[in-house]
């Protein structure tokens, strides 16, 4: 254990070679899950102001979402990296992306605080800053990219693709229910 909470710390940290080791370690992607899930429920729980039923249904919902969410995110970035902006060194498989991705969740741990009046919008803001910029580093790990700047561009590529898909799951669902 203390090796998964040692890697939480040095992911939330940008720690570059923690995603280059969680890159390597075929079997920490049930450790990256987990960060996944722990960073849902730090969520869930901080921005829940209520009790009972409904708090457990947002962390239960958050939850399965961002597990998707990892998933399809993971896969856009694998497919983005490797075929469309890969630099010749570029080496990569779908498993690597979901771990270092997984790991660059570590710091939404913190949106547990949000649960502290008056700090819920300033915390929300730091955890996504702070998730975008160790997501960034965990690609550009991954994808073994020298250039940063490529990092960036995937992950804004992915995002908005991402961010698309989105809507139409949504504006279908939003039909259905019609």
């Amino acid at each position: 254990m203390s090796n998964f909470n040692d890697r939480i710390i040095r992911a939330a940290k940008l720690d570059a070679s923690v995603y280059e080791e969680v890159e390597e370690d075929t079997t920490a992607l049930k450790q990256a899950m987990a960060v996944v899930v722990l960073s849902s429920i730090a969520a869930g729980i901080g921005t829940t102001t209520s009790g009972g039923l409904s708090v457990i249904m947002v962390i239960i919902t958050g939850t399965i979402l961002a597990l998707i969410g990892w998933y399809i995110w993971a896969y856009i970035t694998y497919f983005i990296g490797t075929r469309l902006l890969p630099e010749p060194q570029t080496k990569a498989d779908y498993g690597q992306l979901l771990r270092t991705i997984g790991f660059s969740s570590s710091p939404g741990l913190i949106r547990i605080f949000c649960i502290i009046p008056g700090l819920s919008g300033i915390i929300s803001v730091i955890a996504a800053v702070w998730m975008l910029v160790a997501m960034v580093v965990a690609v550009r790990q991954a994808l073994d990219y020298r250039s940063t700047f490529r990092a960036v561009a995937v992950c804004i590529i992915g995002w908005v693709i991402q961010s698309l898909f989105l809507i139409v799951v949504l504006a279908i669902i939003g039909n259905l229910l019609k």
